[in-house]
């Protein structure tokens, strides 16, 4: 299945945020200044989705995920926390990786396929402890697209 998800070396972030609003800030931030997008209208749209029920999605990973008009193909953003934080998680762990998710408003299944890539490398135990030991940004930037140039062929 081909994804066509993108992503930029700079929508990567490894730093310390204390609060799930914080990350969603920071996730808007750099969505935003890594595809050319209106960082007010991502935040808007992320926290409209938050609000609709946690996107912690286990074993500390949280993929907050929105539409915008203004971007071609599912985007992606990868935050990995120094210190975990609580996102009401379905399994209540706290959060450590945050992969934000930006896809056109009219991607239906794209953006249902794209959800489902980034749901199958953090299920993925090996792949998500590498990105936990990736020593930077740019190490989790290879990781992350031999990944999924791997998942799209």
């Amino acid at each position: 299945m081909d994804v066509n998800l993108a992503l930029s070396p700079q929508a990567i972030l490894f730093d310390k945020i204390d609060s799930k609003s914080g990350v969603l800030v920071a996730a808007a931030q750099l969505l935003a200044d890594a595809y050319g997008l209106d960082r007010h209208e991502v935040l808007e749209n992320l926290e409209a989705r938050e609000a609709l029920g946690s996107t912690g999605f286990g074993r500390g990973v949280a993929i907050p995920h929105c539409r915008s008009k203004d971007v071609r193909r599912p985007s992606l953003a990868l935050i990995r926390l120094e210190q975990p934080i609580d996102f009401a998680a379905a399994d209540s762990r706290p959060v450590t990786l945050v992969c934000a998710l930006v896809s056109p408003e009219n991607a239906g299944a794209t953006h249902l396929h794209a959800l489902a890539a980034i749901s199958r490398l953090t299920r993925d135990e090996a792949k998500l402890q590498m990105l936990a030991d990736a020593p930077n940004a740019e190490a989790a930037y290879a990781l992350l697209t031999r990944q999924f140039e791997r998942d799209a062929a």
